[in-house]
C-alpha cells in the first residue's frame, strides 16, 4: 500500500514539473518587452517602441544645408508580422536617401538576436497615369514573426528648404515613445504649426548651445487612432507638427524662405513667370478662333474653351522635380493632348489670351489638406493648380483635369478650400472656393406606375444635375458591353427590389455640360406587389434612398461625402380598374439642420401621387451631428415600411 502511493505520487509531481515547464518554455518563447505590450494592447498588430526625427539645419556658404535623421523600432505582436516584411522608403529630386540601416530582431534563448538587411534594392515608382521622378529603396526584413522587432534608420538631405516634413505624434498603431527635435543655427528663425495636439502632454524644451538653437517635442503612450472608411483626412486626426523655416541671415542680411504667405506666393510666381512667351501654335490660333466665332458674351468664350479643354485635353500627372510646379508650355501640351492639373491650366491660360480674355493661375489644395495659406504658408498647403476667371464680379474656378463639370461647379475635391490666385508679380488674391448647394446637384425622379399581372411595370425619367451629372457620366465612361452598362443600369436606378429590370434605355444631353443628363427607361418589378384575396398591397417607397446616409452607431470619426444633394421622387401609380383606395399612408415631413426630407401621398382620380424629397445639406458630419441624422433617418426608415392597400369594389 505504501510503495503504490508512493509511486502514483511521483507520477503526480513528475506531470506537475512536466507541465511546469512546458508553461515555463511556452513563456520563454516571448520577451518581457512582447508581454507587457500585449497585455496593454491586445488587438494591436504592431507597437512602435521608438520614433525619433532629428532635424539639422545649418547656414553654409549663404545656403541652408537641411538633413534629417530619422529611427524607428517596431514590436510585432501577432502573426500579421509577416506582412511588415517588405518595406521601402521613397526619395526624389527634393530628398536624397543615405546611411540606411535595418536589422530584425527574433526572440529565442531569452535573448533577441539581430539579423541585419543586407540587401537594399532601388526601384523607379510609376502608376499608370501618374509619373514623376519618385523612386523607392525597398528591403526585407529576414524571418519577422509574433514577437520580433525592427529597427530602422536613415538620413535624408532636404534639397530645398520650403520642403520641411511634418511630424506625426500618432499613428494607426500604438507609439510608445515619440521624439522630434530641430537643431538648427541662431540665425535661422523658425515657425512651428500644431494640429490636433489639444489635451496631449506634450513635453517641449528649448536649450541654446554654442550657437544653435535645440528645439525638441517629446511624447509617450500615444494610443492607435482608429481608422474609419470615407474619414475626413488623417491630417484632422493624427497630432502633428508642421515646422517652417521663416528666414536665415548671412552676413548681416535676412534672407526670407516662408515667413508668410507673400514668401510661398513669390517662389511659386517665379516658377511660372516665363511660361507661355513663344508665340501660339497658328492650329492652336485657328482652334481658338473656331470655338469662340460668333459668341457674344466673355463668359460663353470661356465655356467654349473651357469644355474643349476638360473634353480633349487627357489627365496624366508628371512631378519631375521642378515639374511638379511648373505648367509645360500650352503649345506643348496642345500637340500631345494631355497633362497634368498645371498643363491643363496652362494651355486655358494661353487659349483664353488668344481669345483676348484674361486668366489668372491658382494654387489651391484639396478637400485633404486642412491647412490655410496664412497658418502654413509652405507648399504643403497646396496640391493642384486650376485657373480662375473674373466675369465682373463674379469668379470661376476652372480645373479641366475634371470631366463633364459646368463652369458653374468647381471640382468637387476643392469646394470650401482657399484659392491662392495670382494677379501679377506682386500682387495676388486668396479666394474661397464656394460649396456648392444641394439645390444645384440634384437627382429628380418621375416614375409613371401600374399593375401588369403579378408585376409592377412603368416608365421612369431621371434627370441629373451637377455634381451628381459629373460622377454618372464619369461612371458610364468606364463601361465597354452591353453587359456592363445593363448592369449599371439595373444597379443604378434600381426601384423596390433586385428583381428590377430596366429597358429600352435612352439618354439625352450627355454632351450638354450646362443641361441635366436625362434618362429615360421602362421596367418591371417582380415578387413585390402582393395580392391576397380581394386587396392588393403596394409600397410606393420604390427607392428607400435616404437609408444609404445612415451611419453606424459605433462610428468614431466624421464622414466626408464628396458633394451636397437634392433627390426627389415622384411617382404616379395607376389603381387598377375595379380597385379603390383602402389605406394611404400618413404624410410626413422631418428635418434638422443638416438634412430636410418628406414623403407624401395624395390621391386624384385613378391615381395615387407619391412624392419624396431628399435634401443634404452637408459635406462633413461629426459624430454628434451624425446621431442628430440617424435619428431622423430611423424615422423615415419607418414610413419606408408603410404600404398602401387597394380594395376590390364589390
Amino acid at each position: 500500500m505504501t510503495g503504490f502511493m508512493s509511486n502514483k505520487l511521483s507520477k503526480k509531481t513528475l506531470l506537475a514539473i512536466l507541465a511546469f515547464l512546458a508553461l515555463s518554455t511556452a513563456h520563454a518563447q516571448y520577451s518581457e518587452i512582447f508581454e507587457h505590450y500585449k497585455e496593454k494592447h491586445p488587438d494591436a498588430m504592431v507597437v512602435r517602441l521608438n520614433q525619433e526625427t532629428n532635424l539639422f539645419i545649418d547656414v553654409q556658404n549663404g545656403n541652408l544645408d537641411i538633413v534629417q535623421k530619422n529611427k524607428e523600432e517596431n514590436l510585432y505582436l501577432n502573426d500579421a508580422a509577416t506582412q511588415d516584411s517588405q518595406q521601402s522608403l521613397d526619395f526624389s529630386t527634393f530628398f536624397e536617401l543615405s546611411e540606411i540601416e535595418a536589422s530584425a530582431f527574433n526572440f529565442s534563448d531569452n535573448k533577441y538576436r539581430e539579423e541585419k538587411v543586407s540587401e537594399f534594392t532601388e526601384k523607379d515608382e510609376m502608376g499608370e497615369s501618374f509619373y514623376d521622378d519618385t523612386k523607392s529603396v525597398n528591403f526585407i526584413y529576414s524571418n519577422l514573426k509574433k514577437g520580433s522587432k525592427s529597427q530602422l534608420s536613415y538620413e535624408q538631405k532636404i534639397k530645398n528648404p520650403r520642403f520641411l516634413i511634418p511630424f506625426y505624434f500618432g499613428d494607426f498603431s500604438p507609439i510608445a515613445n515619440n521624439k522630434f527635435s530641430i537643431t538648427a543655427d541662431a540665425s535661422v528663425k523658425l515657425k512651428f504649426r500644431q494640429f490636433n495636439t489639444e489635451g496631449l502632454p506634450i513635453q517641449f524644451t528649448k536649450e541654446e548651445k554654442r550657437g544653435k538653437i535645440i528645439y525638441t517635442w517629446e511624447l509617450k503612450d500615444v494610443d492607435a487612432f482608429d481608422y474609419e472608411a470615407r474619414a475626413t483626412t488623417y491630417k484632422n486626426v493624427l497630432p502633428h507638427i508642421v515646422p517652417i523655416i521663416a528666414s536665415y541671415e548671412v552676413n548681416g542680411n535676412t534672407v526670407s524662405v516662408l515667413n508668410e504667405t507673400k514668401d510661398l506666393y513669390s517662389w511659386y510666381y517665379s516658377l511660372v513667370k516665363d511660361i507661355n512667351k513663344e508665340p501660339a501654335d497658328p492650329e492652336l490660333i485657328t482652334l481658338t478662333n473656331s470655338l469662340t466665332k460668333d459668341l457674344k458674351s466673355d463668359l460663353d468664350k470661356v465655356k467654349a474653351i473651357y469644355y474643349w479643354t476638360q473634353k480633349n485635353i487627357k489627365y496624366i500627372a508628371f512631378e519631375y522635380a521642378l515639374g511638379g510646379f511648373i505648367p509645360r508650355e500650352a503649345n506643348t501640351v496642345f500637340k500631345k493632348k494631355y497633362g497634368d492639373c498645371k498643363d491643363n491650366s496652362s494651355i486655358l491660360y494661353k487659349m483664353l489670351e488668344i481669345a483676348g480674355l484674361k486668366g489668372h493661375l491658382t494654387w489651391i489644395g484639396t478637400r485633404s489638406i486642412p491647412y490655410k495659406y496664412d497658418e502654413v504658408p509652405a507648399p504643403i498647403v497646396d496640391n493642384h493648380m486650376i485657373l480662375s476667371y473674373y466675369d465682373g464680379d463674379d469668379l470661376y474656378f476652372l480645373d479641366a483635369t475634371g470631366r463633364n463639370t459646368p463652369i458653374t461647379h468647381p471640382s468637387s475635391f476643392i469646394q470650401g478650400k482657399e484659392a491662392l490666385i495670382a494677379i501679377d508679380e506682386d500682387n495676388y488674391r486668396i479666394a474661397t472656393v464656394p460649396i456648392i448647394p444641394a439645390s444645384q446637384n440634384t437627382v429628380k425622379d418621375l416614375t409613371y406606375l401600374k399593375i401588369d399581372g403579378d408585376l409592377l411595370v412603368g416608365n421612369s425619367i431621371i434627370e441629373i444635375s451637377g455634381y451628381n451629372k459629373s460622377d454618372y457620366l464619369y461612371a458610364l465612361g468606364d463601361l465597354n458591353t452591353k453587359r456592363e452598362r445593363d448592369n449599371f443600369y439595373n444597379s443604378l436606378f434600381q426601384k423596390g427590389n433586385n428583381k428590377f429590370i430596366a429597358s429600352a434605355i435612352t439618354e439625352t444631353n450627355k454632351e450638354d455640360y450646362d443641361a441635366p443628363a436625362i434618362t429615360s427607361f421602362d421596367f418591371s418589378i417582380g415578387d413585390y406587389m402582393k395580392q391576397y384575396g380581394d386587396q392588393i398591397f403596394v409600397n410606393l417607397n420604390l427607392n428607400k434612398y435616404l437609408s444609404r446616409y445612415r451611419t453606424d452607431d459605433d462610428r468614431k470619426r466624421d464622414i466626408e461625402f464628396d458633394y451636397k444633394s437634392l433627390y426627389t421622387f415622384k411617382t404616379e401609380f395607376r389603381i387598377p380598374e375595379g380597385y379603390t383606395i383602402d389605406y394611404l399612408p400618413e404624410s410626413l415631413k422631418l428635418e434638422n439642420d443638416y438634412l430636410k426630407t418628406a414623403i407624401n401621398y395624395t390621391s386624384k382620380e385613378d391615381k395615387i401621387i407619391y412624392e419624396h424629397r431628399i435634401e443634404c445639406d452637408f459635406l462633413v458630419l461629426d459624430k454628434e451631428q451624425q446621431k442628430e441624422v440617424n435619428a431622423l433617418i430611423k424615422d423615415v426608415e419607418k414610413a419606408y415600411k408603410e404600404v398602401i392597400t387597394l380594395k376590390k369594389i364589390n
